[in-house]
């Protein structure tokens, strides 16, 4: 499996065949391969191209990763913040 960018965007790669649960299934697999991310609260859903990352995070550190990391698969621009905190904020 290859990750990381490349010259096509997520929407032409949708069309030539992945469906959103490849996708979901992809991202899942890559937060929860990842030791510095507690991903265990957090949910992935697709709204058309768009992930949506949703449930809980324990620290600002795994916000920015799971950001990250889903980024690489579907691009920047398709990666929604969606999570809540479960730390005091500052």
């Amino acid at each position: 499996m290859k990750f990381g960018p490349d010259h096509t965007n997520h929407e032409e790669r949708c069309s030539q065949g992945h469906s959103s649960a490849s996708t979901i299934a992809t991202i899942e697999a890559v937060l929860s391969a990842d030791p510095d991310i507690d991903s265990s609260a957090i949910e992935i859903r697709m709204l058309g191209p768009v992930v949506l990352l949703e449930g809980y995070i324990s620290n600002a550190a795994d916000r920015e990763k799971a950001i990250s990391l889903a980024a690489v698969i579907v691009g920047e621009e398709n990666v929604q913040d969606r999570m809540l905190s479960r730390f005091p904020p500052q």
